[in-house]
């Protein structure tokens, strides 16, 4: 797998993956998934990131994540997530060894119809496993807090949702998000698309350039093709490092560079 992008763009969207150790079933078990989601909700308050959609798998995880605008916010809070998740197992278990892959996976994600698509992809997941029929089956996912069925512990920034997927309100949302979710069922898109698990951008044309064009000498390596009405900007191949720090994680703050200074 390619390594995962190394640059942090101060208020981009991020989709984030993370396996497990040779995609073993770590988290098939719903007490390790529940304490996934639980550090995760604590990630948030000491991090103040904006968690937009998730699904916790039973062999990995998916987040869409938008940060605070502070460079180690989301290496810290994943650093967090990831390391008292693997280390609560571990303990239980009694088990030693590596708990998830080296590094996890950020793809940078445009707003709007791109970001709409990615939400929808995060919540089929499961579908996609043939695990369940609908996202509503699953309870380890974001599905039922956008529709406004959880009335606790909630976990997502719906209005910043709403926000970024252009839409007016977090009601207004759920009725669309709804409609997304069943017109892919319609229309059967369940396949996995590797657009958003191995590419470091996501979107129009203009973003991914853009986006490149932040990666510098490093951007140059790595390809812009089209794919349907997306344009991406592709990994290029490189061996993974076994490192949690967050000043080598996948958004790594010695690598900032920020988005508004970007022509």
């Amino acid at each position: 797998m390619a390594r995962a992008n190394r640059h942090f763009i101060p208020g981009c969207i991020w989709h984030i993956t993370h396996r497990c150790h040779k995609k073993e079933f770590l988290l098939k078990f719903a007490l390790d998934r529940f304490r996934f989601v639980a550090w995760l909700r604590e990630a948030r308050k000491r991090f103040r990131v904006q968690i937009l959609n998730y699904t916790v798998t039973s062999n990995h995880i998916h987040l869409l994540v938008k940060d605070n605008g502070d460079t180690e916010s989301i290496p810290s809070a994943i650093q967090l997530v990831a390391g008292r998740t693997a280390q609560e197992y571990n303990q239980r278990k009694g088990r030693k060894g590596a708990f998830w892959e080296d590094r996890y996976h950020a793809t940078a994600v445009e707003s709007g119809e791109h970001l709409r698509r990615c939400l929808v992809y995060i919540d089929l997941n499961m579908i996609r496993a043939g695990v369940v029929n609908h996202p509503a089956e699953w309870a380890f996912g974001g599905y039922q807090e956008i529709q406004g069925n959880r009335r606790r512990n909630k976990l997502l920034a719906l209005d910043a949702l709403a926000e970024v997927a252009e839409i007016s309100n977090p009601e207004t949302l759920s009725r669309a998000h709804r409609e997304w979710i069943e017109e892919a069922l319609s229309n059967e898109a369940r396949q996995r698309d590797e657009i958003w698990t191995k590419s470091v951008a996501v979107g129009s044309e203009q973003f991914v350039l853009k986006v490149q064009n932040c990666l510098g000498v490093r951007g140059k390596s790595r390809v812009v093709t089209a794919n349907g009405d997306a344009f991406v900007l592709r990994e290029s191949p490189e061996i993974y490092e076994a490192n949690f720090n967050p000043e080598n994680s996948a958004i790594a703050p010695n690598n900032s560079i920020l988005w508004e200074n970007i022509s």
